[in-house]
């Protein structure tokens, strides 16, 4: 029986080179990974389910998305054969010279590029290589302490799979060195699934608190109405009745509205919304109630 492991084999060979990226838990390997795959002129990147090729996500699922620790382990393991596929697909279609595989420990890494049928680990980083002592104890009390995890790619990448966990993006700029490219790294910095730290929840007065101070720099809207929040796991639902002003070109107003919505509601709550519908019920006539 020929696997999906023999077909990678036979297409790389030993051609592409594996690096490994090794450290506990919370030290900052994923905090560090471009500048490691930078150093080494690595343009690929497995970390926690991902394959990222630069700073783009090209295959697989964060495991920062699974509901449990264990379930962690399995995605970032690609213990189950579809997640497999999707990365070894990946793999073949963009043909990677060399890749580093992030992991907690030396048998971890090795696991994974076995399960992905890549070729044996040719090098291994430690995280004690390019991390302080007091650097990596830095890392791991904030994620003790407040739960955060950083993936190593733009917040842009991940947003629609991590509405409300999304704590912070983070892009980091550094010089290697006279006469050397900078290195430019963007990252995000995340509360997963599993935190013990429990869910991120919004309450619906946020919401309806934001948008009554939209309606009132919104000269064609008089007042909201009414307000109705669904939250989704990949986002929340707005609808929204309104009171419109007389005289106003009322589409526009409300497309207006809905577009600074939506923009002030994803920055302020890291909530993707992903459905947004304002109604005009009434009209406010100005001087009538007088």
């Amino acid at each position: 029986m020929i696997t999906l492991k023999d077909t990678l084999k036979d297409l790389f060979g030993n051609r592409i080179k594996v690096y490994a990226f090794v450290g506990p838990s919370g030290t900052g390997k994923s905090y560090r990974a471009q500048m490691v795959a930078s150093e080494k002129n690595i343009n690929y990147i497995i970390d926690d389910g991902l394959l990222i090729k630069d700073n783009e996500v090209i295959a697989g699922e964060s495991a920062k998305k699974a509901p449990t620790k264990i379930e962690t382990v399995k995605k970032a393991l690609f213990y189950r054969d579809e997640e497999r596929q999707e990365i070894v697909k990946a793999l073949k279609k963009y043909k990677p010279e060399s890749i580093l595989i992030l992991g907690t420990s030396d048998g971890m890494v090795k696991k994974i590029a076995e399960n992905l049928g890549l070729p044996e680990i040719s090098e291994t980083i430690y995280i004690t290589d390019v991390a302080t002592q007091q650097e990596m104890e830095t890392a791991r009390r904030i994620r003790v302490t407040e739960g955060k995890h950083v993936i190593p790619v733009p917040t842009f990448e991940i947003k629609k799979d991590f509405s409300g966990f999304l704590l912070d993006p983070l892009q980091i700029f550094k010089s290697k060195g006279k006469g050397q490219k900078p290195y430019i790294s963007e990252k995000s910095i995340i509360r997963p699934t599993f935190s013990y730290m429990g869910k991120f929840t919004i309450s619906d007065t946020v919401f309806r608190q934001i948008l009554d101070y939209l309606v009132s720099k919104t000269k064609g809207i008089y007042k909201i109405q009414k307000t109705r929040v669904e939250n989704y796991g990949e986002g929340v639902s707005l609808y929204i009745e309104v009171t419109v002003v007389y005289g106003f070109n009322v589409v526009q107003d409300i497309k207006d509205f809905k577009e600074k919505a939506k923009k002030e509601i994803e920055k302020l709550t890291a909530m993707n919304v992903v459905r947004l519908e304002v109604v005009a019920k009434n009209i406010y006539v100005p001087g009538q109630d007088r």
